[in-house]
């Protein structure tokens, strides 16, 4: 189906005309969980990957000590989907048990986790897109973008990105069972499948990357006097926040748009192999919305939610978390995608 977000609760721009020129189109991705396969632009399907290149793997290193207990890929699909069976339960009967005794045994067996793996480990498909359904910057020959990880933490407290450009018309024979990790350090790091449903808005700057001037303005609540707080008040308790959680950046997964800064305030992003500023490619969100963007929402939603698995929040769909909630922001020179991206968890 297609997600509507809503209309913001005013016109930005009658109050801040300033900020009309510094418009950029984001494209929210809306992944749902779904059924994608090679041919869909999705997170986590199978690749449109040729048969006879070999699949990428990480060599590490990896450190045991990172993690207490490691999982299989089908240990946290099978996990999942008991999760899911009792969100379903409880959704039919409110009075039905909580887990059942055979959920309480798996639960057991997976808290027992794997043995460790010492040797190369496969990456991981996060994304793939397909330019006929997404815009995005990619290189002249290729409209195809596919993201992998390596589903281990390394210099960062997130996993470790790659970035694969194709022709997709010169992909015939196609893979078709690709290698998985035999251990994974965090379920956060097993995308689950989902489809996406592109719909285009509008960003604006993240407050830190406005002029100390319009900064100022932003927070002179005497500018705002002309809006009816009924418009606002509900979600935002002064201008500076209804202005950078529901006005500036759209949340969840998008191409495009202006970056989402924090906990780190804006700083340069050189190409490293030209200089080119590098600009926002993809963003990998750990939710579609929180607390304090629910005006983010889509309408559909609102009427219909989605369902989520026992235990997980509304709004995580993919069943990613990047440093504890963030979202890992990848970014691409402006001059040539295919130069060596940069990854930021804002």
């Amino acid at each position: 189906m297609s997600f509507t977000t809503p209309p913001r609760p005013f016109d930005i721009t009658a109050l801040f005309p300033q900020l009309a020129p510094l418009a950029r189109t984001a494209t929210r991705l809306h992944p749902r969980p779904g059924s994608p396969t090679e041919h869909d632009s999705s997170v986590g399907g199978p690749l449109l990957w040729p048969a006879d290149e070999p699949w990428p793997h990480c060599e590490g290193p990896h450190d045991s000590r990172v993690t207490r207990v490691v999982h299989s890929p089908d240990d946290i699909r099978l996990f999942r989907r008991r999760a899911m069976a009792a969100a379903e339960r409880l959704r039919l009967n409110p009075e039905a048990p909580t887990v059942t005794p055979e959920e309480l045994e798996a639960a057991q067996r997976f808290r027992e986790g794997r043995p460790w793996f010492d040797g190369p480990i496969a990456m991981v498909p996060v994304a793939q897109l397909y330019a006929r359904d997404i815009p995005f910057p990619c290189p002249p020959d290729a409209d195809l973008l596919q993201v992998l990880w390596c589903p281990f933490e390394h210099e960062m407290a997130h996993p470790r990105t790659a970035l694969f450009w194709r022709s997709s018309a010169t992909v015939t024979d196609v893979l078709d069972a690709p290698p998985e990790p035999p251990i994974i350090q965090s379920a956060r790091y097993l995308p689950e499948p989902c489809l996406f449903s592109p719909e285009q808005v509008t960003d604006y700057p993240n407050p830190s990357e406005l002029s100390k001037e319009l900064q100022d303005q932003l927070d002179d609540e005497s500018r705002w006097e002309s809006i009816d707080p009924a418009l606002y008040s509900s979600y935002a308790d002064d201008p500076g926040e209804l202005y950078l959680n529901n006005l500036s950046t759209a949340p969840g997964w998008k191409t495009g748009g202006w970056t989402r800064w924090s906990p780190t305030d804006p700083k340069p992003r050189p190409c490293p192999e030209c200089g080119t500023e590098q600009v926002p490619l993809l963003t990998i969100a750990s939710s579609e919305w929180d607390g304090g963007s629910e005006t983010w929402i889509p309408e559909e939603e609102r009427t219909n939610p989605t369902p989520v698995p026992l235990g997980t929040q509304p709004g995580d769909f993919t069943e990613i978390s990047i440093a504890g909630g963030y979202n890992l922001q990848l970014h691409v020179c402006a001059a040539s995608p295919d130069h060596p991206h940069i990854e930021l968890v804002q």
